[in-house]
């Protein structure tokens, strides 16, 4: 069998319970097939860097499998007739990379959404001196 990492971009007015229905049902699609998913990462709503199908975001996720080549076809078979999916891609890879991905490694270093430390009053800027409005006419 052969190793595979599947990004798939479902719509977004679907949940994300939805989302994780769809990964489920690619799960058992692979699985039916003979083959084995090693690790499926939900990304979450993300913006879109162009227009598809009217949507500017997406639900993304990332699947990490061990397939043999049909049941691969078969997934994107079904992928292609389900109206929820945008945009799906498979990339037949070495070996799989079952780590954390870079994208949920970053969000996981920065803490989630919040502001950052530091940056609502802008106190102790020690790189930039003090001015004020009359020192920009000048």
């Amino acid at each position: 069998m052969a190793f595979y990492e599947h990004v798939v971009i479902a719509r977004q007015d679907i949940s994300p319970q939805q989302a994780e229905a769809l990964n489920d049902s690619l799960k058992a699609v692979i699985e039916e097939h003979g083959g084995a998913v090693a690790k499926i990462e939900y990304w979450g709503l993300r913006n879109l860097t162009y227009r598809i199908k009217k949507n500017r975001k997406g639900h993304y996720s990332l699947l990490a499998l061990d397939a043999p080549s049909p049941a691969v076809k078969e997934m994107e078979r079904q992928l292609s007739l389900n109206e929820d999916v945008l945009r799906f891609l498979t990339v037949r890879v070495e070996e799989l990379d079952l780590e954390l991905s870079p994208i949920l490694s970053r969000r996981d270093r920065e803490g989630g959404r919040g502001e950052r430390e530091g940056r609502g009053d802008r106190e102790g800027r020690g790189d930039r001196p003090d001015r004020s409005f009359d020192d920009l006419l000048v």
